[in-house]
């Protein structure tokens, strides 16, 4: 899962992020992807559209889950009658704690293939338990794969991670982007604030141990609002928010995939950031990440 949240005087801006999918048979592994060439990425961007939109499904409203990052080692997996998803997955070096699967056949577009996965799909395609997305075709023939990967045996120290977010963060700015519709200009580097890193621990551990998502606190307060609370005047202050992502490579890969969290990463106004992880593995999603920029006063 995924949210961004920013502020600038009064101005606030939401834009959700999450992950989730459906259950499905087995399958045999690829040998070569063809994400992009036919269609893929059109269909994973078409499917964070569809997920970010509010969509009701089965005649009840859903909240927006966010975005799921792509994931090459999924695009090469395709259903079948043999090998089962998960022992598939850990054959092509994915480690995941929960998979699913589902195909269809017929459309020849990528708009029409997320239809009609969505008609049979709604409830999965709109849920929050995944955070990574596959996609592969073969003619007519579309298949998603989602997953959950298993938490890294590597991840490092929150404030190495957050550290390694940063590094990540700088390269993207280091070179204009399109955020949607949006455009952006290269922006400045960010440079690392103990005060931002130690307030996005502070809220990781808050979602970890009380087990929800959001940028509001149970406490009613919100990003600025806490920033505020460990000493750091701001001009300007953001947040993006995933939960589900086992390092801080997937992390920013799902944040580049929404327009929203995008547009945060790129805004010229930053000039400091903090990021942090926490992890519960008896909360819904195991951990949880928090990313706050800011410019001070």
């Amino acid at each position: 899962m995924l949210n961004s949240l920013f502020f600038n005087g009064r101005a606030a801006n939401f834009s959700r992020t999450a992950v989730g999918v459906l259950g499905a048979a087995a399958l045999h592994l690829a040998t070569t992807s063809v994400f992009a060439d036919e269609g893929g990425a059109e269909l994973v961007r078409l499917l964070n559209e569809y997920r970010q939109s509010g969509s009701e499904c089965a005649g009840q409203s859903v909240s927006s889950p966010g975005p799921l990052a792509p994931n090459e080692r999924l695009n090469a997996a395709r259903l079948d009658t043999g090998e089962r998803l998960l022992s598939a997955l850990q054959s092509a070096g994915y480690r995941a704690s929960r998979a699913r699967a589902m195909a269809v056949s017929g459309p020849q577009e990528a708009e029409a293939a997320l239809g009609a996965l969505a008609r049979q799909y709604c409830t999965e395609l709109l849920s929050n338990r995944y955070a990574e997305v596959g996609v592969s075709r073969t003619a007519n023939r579309w298949q998603v794969v989602l997953a959950k990967p298993l938490l890294s045996d590597e991840l490092r120290d929150w404030q190495d991670a957050g550290k390694a977010i940063l590094e990540k963060i700088n390269q993207v700015r280091s070179e204009a982007q399109n955020c949607g519709p949006e455009f952006f200009e290269a922006a400045r580097p960010l440079r690392w604030s103990e005060t931002l890193g130690a307030s996005a621990l502070a809220h990781s551990r808050d979602m970890a141990d009380q087990g929800y998502f959001s940028h509001i606190s149970p406490d009613g307060t919100n990003v600025g609002d806490r920033a505020r609370r460990d000493g750091y005047r701001w001009s300007s202050i953001g947040e993006n928010i995933a939960a589900g992502q086992s390092s801080p490579e997937q992390v920013v890969s799902g944040w580049m995939q929404s327009p929203g969290h995008c547009s945060t990463i790129m805004n010229p106004d930053f000039t400091e950031m903090g990021a942090a992880y926490s992890v519960n593995e008896a909360s819904p999603s195991g951990i949880y990440w928090t990313q706050v920029f800011g410019r001070p006063r």
